[in-house]
């Protein structure tokens, strides 16, 4: 009897820690939050390369896209196809979206660019400014802006 409790003691100690361990792998993954106002279209297309490959190694990300940046997002805008994939930010942009990544433009993008969000590619959401600061001041977070 007295083996039996001492095995399900260690048995339960096991279990602790396998989970207290869990918990801390989950809470160093960083959060990558990349900031996007480049019109350049290799900036932008780098900014969803590297983007990509943070999700692929275990980072959540979130991208913001500003000013010129935030013309990637718009349907039927002029993109530019990039080698060696022949492949636009755009398109990049939709790939990303598509691993899970949240993308939204700056609250002020659509305003001061006489759009709405009737305008935006499907899957692109327009920022707000509580839940980005929220976003931003959360432990792990790294910000990258292109």
């Amino acid at each position: 009897m007295r083996k039996t409790v001492s095995m399900l003691v260690l048995g339960l100690v096991t279990a602790i820690a396998w989970a207290s361990l869990t918990v801390a792998a989950e809470e160093s993954k960083p959060n990558l939050f990349v900031v996007v106002t480049s019109a350049e279209p290799q900036t932008q297309g780098m900014a969803m390369v590297l983007s990509m490959q943070s999700v692929k190694q275990g980072a959540k990300v979130q991208i913001l896209l500003c000013g010129p940046g935030g013309d990637i997002a718009l349907n039927g805008a002029p993109q530019t196809t990039l080698k060696p994939k022949n492949v636009t930010p755009q398109a990049m942009l939709g790939m990303v979206m598509g691993m899970g990544v949240k993308a939204e433009v700056c609250a002020l993008y659509l305003p001061n660019n006489g759009k709405s969000a009737d305008d935006l590619m499907d899957g692109v959401g327009v920022a707000k400014p509580p839940v980005i600061a929220s976003a931003l001041l959360a432990p792990n977070t790294r910000l990258f802006t292109f």
